[in-house]
């Protein structure tokens, strides 16, 4: 595994955002669950059934946002899965 690795999130030629794949296990572990736990919280205030009816550019808006954490949170899963499994590879 590569030292650095790219955010899958936006498909650039020059990668700008880069994940440390050799940062300590529960440093990527946070970063992930921090941006997870930002999202969940997000949607949930959104799942209110009294909450008043938004426009589609705004749910179009909030969906991408969204989308960008969840990625980031994902790909931070899977470097520290990677890390994890060579630990019990060796």
């Amino acid at each position: 595994m590569n030292r650095y690795m790219p955010i899958t999130g936006h498909d650039c030629n020059i990668p700008y955002l880069l994940i440390d794949t050799q940062a300590p296990i529960d440093v990527l572990h946070d970063a992930a669950a921090y941006r997870i736990h930002a999202v969940t919280q997000l949607l949930e205030s959104f799942s209110v059934p009294d909450s008043p009816r938004h426009e589609p550019a705004f749910l179009q808006e909030l969906t991408l946002v969204c989308s960008i954490m969840l990625r980031d949170g994902c790909d931070l899963m899977d470097v520290t899965g990677r890390r994890l499994q060579e630990k019990l590879s060796s």
